[in-house]
């Protein structure tokens, strides 16, 4: 039994005019980089006539081979991996459930927690004290999904623009929202945290939304895995400075620790 090539092109949805729009604003971001090598992120936004906002999330598509680095939009390293909640979700597991598990020992009754995205995050939400009540501020769905279940507690989820890479929203309304909460603690991801070059992840759109918990609570802490340490994302949002504590899961040589010693880090071995 033959197949019919026309029926599947017929039953193909068409791009939409945002996506078509995006498209072209990539298109040309590529043909300037092409020719000037790395641009300023608001000569972009001028030339295109759009917000910065706009190139940043243009930016954080998935079908982007763009980045943008200090400022300037440049060609991503072909070695540079682009983050994915899906391919993420298996790495170094055991390592983010014991950090979760440490940090989540400082949730108290009653608290305000603000708890970021990504697959780290998941660990903490599984470890949150049963039986007391808590009010949870998230803006991701994996996150949002395993909190909801639980008995007493108060989920805020900030809305906004759906992004699949890190199953998340954004907007500038959420961010704003944010900052009028009052917030205990706030337990941030991060895909680097580096000594001198701070603390990033690879998603554009996340930055603001870490920023305002961080300005929002009264303690900070930032919990990853080992694999996460020493490294540096596309993404900065934080020195090191602000957090009461750095959790890692794992057990890193000696000497990366060493370059740490000015700071709260916490290592959980495992």
């Amino acid at each position: 039994m033959s197949s019919n090539p026309q029926s599947a092109s017929a039953t193909s949805t068409p791009p939409t005019l945002g996506a078509r729009a995006r498209a072209q604003r990539l298109a040309r971001m590529q043909e300037m980089i092409r020719e000037q090598g790395p641009t300023p992120l608001a000569r972009i936004a001028e030339v295109l006539g759009v917000t910065v906002m706009t190139v940043r999330r243009d930016l954080a598509g998935e079908e982007s081979s763009l980045i943008c680095l200090g400022g300037h939009v440049l060609e991503a390293s072909p070695s540079e991996s682009r983050y994915s909640i899906d391919r993420e979700v298996d790495q170094h597991a055991q390592r983010k459930r014991l950090a979760c598990q440490h940090a989540a020992r400082r949730i108290e009754e009653g608290d305000s927690v603000f708890i970021d995205c990504g697959t780290t995050m998941t660990h903490l939400a599984d470890a949150l004290p049963a039986d007391i009540a808590l009010s949870v501020i998230c803006y991701s769905l994996n996150i949002a999904n395993i909190v909801s279940q639980r008995a007493n507690t108060q989920v805020i989820l900030l809305g906004g623009l759906y992004h699949p890479s890190s199953a998340s929203f954004a907007s500038e309304e959420g961010v704003a929202y944010l900052r009028r909460l009052g917030v205990n603690k706030a337990f941030l991801s991060a895909g680097g945290v580096d000594p001198k070059r701070g603390v990033s992840c690879s998603n554009f759109h996340e930055v603001a939304i870490k920023q305002a918990a961080i300005d929002s609570a009264a303690q900070c802490y930032v919990v990853i895995d080992q694999s996460k340490l020493g490294r540096f994302r596309p993404a900065f949002y934080s020195t090191l400075e602000v957090f009461s504590g750095i959790v890692v899961g794992g057990t890193p040589e000696q000497a990366l620790l060493d370059q740490f010693s000015d700071f709260p880090l916490e290592v959980v071995a495992g």
